[in-house]
């Protein structure tokens, strides 16, 4: 792996690294259609709508998640492009 890939991969697995914020990415990626509401992801946790929405606000920030603001709700999708600098770094490790 070069500095700079590591360069871009690191924020990402920063982000990721928190137990709730992992568990947001998992159920938005196996969400239909790949996308899910705040409203469908805040029953999932024992935690407040203001709490989850920090968390996505990280995840966004980090430039793993794509978000669209649909009347009062906002609807996040996983960025491709992030995933796939996740998952090449453990393809690179896989092939060590």
């Amino acid at each position: 792996m070069s500095a700079e890939q590591a360069e871009a991969v690191a924020p990402l697995l920063k982000a990721i690294a928190d137990p709730v914020r992992l568990r947001l990415m998992s159920i938005v990626l196996s969400h239909e259609g790949g996308e899910a509401c705040v409203c469908d992801l805040t029953p999932a946790f024992d935690l407040s709508q203001p709490t989850i929405s920090h968390h996505l606000k990280v995840l966004h920030e980090a430039g793993l998640l794509d978000r669209d603001k649909r009347g009062t709700w906002v609807y996040y999708r996983a960025r491709a492009e992030s995933l796939q600098a996740v998952s090449a770094l453990f393809a690179t490790v896989g092939a060590c």
